[in-house]
């Protein structure tokens, strides 16, 4: 008897609410929770009731074919996570923060990626190619990103107060902007050198820039329309609307370019909804309140987004001969961000000549990865599995990106408290 999808989406529903207050428990961030959720109720695990807990055929089982059916939702939660990225560049919010914040995010995102990308290029060529370049180039582009719900929930848990938590949360706030604008370059150079068509500048320079142009510019366009129609429409559900039809039209407009009529041009939605984002709340009317509906408008499907994130996990693949390496491959991830992040924080707060407590510790709270780290993944995931030569790198993306999130909410936070800890910022601990 085949089991049906809606109640397959509802059990994913179930199962990661029952997850939120078990994490509630152990004190960790849900998203934690929801992650082993969808790596339980996923094909490999769940699934194998399905397929007489056999591993042959699971990848086409029907659990995986239920996944494959909902993946759509990780697309429309992925262009909302770029959307509200982008509301954080309010040019007041810009002013108040200063210079300081933005050197700060610019050196410790380029130093993350650098220290991922230059080791990995290492591995390369010691390993004799066995760490494909356009992993190398995808791995390094994510590392830029970092998770602002969990540092922000240590700092509210902990009451934390002070220069650090004042740096910190706009940091993280810009933070993410930067993973995805990184991600646009490095993500389009990986794709050219995995294409079979040989070097050629086109494709290599010219187009990722056109590419990038074009995104930013259609974003802003939709940014500025929806803007403008804010003034038609007064209720707080007719503005999220809007912002939902921004989101929507950007997935359309990446869509129509990859026709080869259009230049065949693989534009960044994430790019687009971002700075359709950044137009909207510094042009549209009284968007503060809707952006407040858009949370609690956009939670359920986060959760999802989360659990079939953790359902895409091949545990054959990690469990199968070529295991040791993505292993060894999380492994140096995970080490050469943490050093990339420290030492560019550092930087960047020294050339800023912010005090000693700042330079020393800033690094430590920006370990923790998730939600825009596995929606770059997720687009790399797509993208790279529709591309036969380039399929095994899809799965060993995502793999490591999971693994290496897994590692990092769990470790992360408790970095974050120690960094607020020592630059004593915790007043009383409860």
């Amino acid at each position: 008897m085949e089991f049906p999808l809606y109640v397959y989406i509802a059990c994913l529903l179930l199962a990661a609410l029952l997850s939120s207050r078990l994490m509630k428990v152990l004190r960790l961030p849900n998203v934690t929770g929801y992650i082993i959720t969808g790596i339980i109720m996923g094909p490999f695990v769940f699934g194998l009731l399905f397929n007489h807990f056999s591993f042959d055929g699971i990848e086409t089982s029907i659990i995986a074919t239920h996944v494959s059916k909902i993946s759509w939702v990780s697309t429309v939660a992925l262009g909302f996570i770029a959307f509200s990225i982008g509301t954080s560049f309010k040019a007041s919010t810009l002013k108040t923060v200063g210079k300081k914040v933005i050197v700060i995010t610019l050196f410790e995102s380029l130093f993350a990626s650098l220290a991922v990308l230059l080791i990995m290029l290492l591995v390369y060529f010691l390993s004799g190619g066995a760490v494909p370049l356009a992993l190398a180039l995808t791995l390094a582009a994510i590392a830029a990103a970092t998770a602002p719900a969990a540092t922000l929930m240590v700092i509210k848990q902990y009451k934390a107060r002070g220069e650090l938590v004042n740096t910190l949360l706009p940091v993280v706030a810009l933070d993410d902007a930067s993973a995805l604008i990184l991600f646009a370059v490095l993500f389009q150079v990986a794709t050219s050198l995995s294409s079979s068509g040989g070097f050629s500048v086109y494709a290599m320079i010219v187009k990722p820039i056109l590419e990038i142009l074009i995104s930013l510019g259609i974003g802003a366009v939709l940014g500025f329309l929806i803007s403008f129609l804010n003034r038609f429409f007064k209720s707080r559900n007719n503005k999220l609307v809007l912002c939902i039809l921004s989101i929507f039209g950007s997935l359309g407009f990446y869509v129509l370019f990859k026709n080869q009529a259009l230049g065949g041009f693989e534009l960044s939605s994430l790019l687009m909804c971002m700075a359709a984002g950044a137009i909207y709340c510094n042009f549209g009317k009284d968007s503060g309140p809707t952006f407040d509906v858009l949370d609690r408008f956009t939670s359920p499907i986060y959760m999802m987004f989360f659990v079939l994130s953790g359902a895409s996990l091949n545990l054959k693949m990690i469990f199968s001969e070529g295991g040791l390496l993505i292993l060894g491959i999380t492994f140096i991830y995970l080490v050469s961000r943490v050093i990339g992040k420290y030492f560019g924080a550092f930087t960047g707060a020294s050339i800023s000549r912010c005090s000693k407590k700042v330079r020393n510790y800033l690094g430590l709270a920006l370990i923790p990865q998730a939600g825009v780290a596995i929606g770059l993944a997720t687009t790399a995931n797509n993208l790279f599995a529709e591309n036969e030569a380039t399929k095994e790198v899809a799965s060993m993306v995502i793999a490591i990106i999971l693994t290496s999130t897994l590692i990092y909410e769990l470790v992360g936070p408790l970095f974050s408290k120690l960094a607020l800890k020592k630059a004593g910022e915790i007043p009383t601990e409860g």
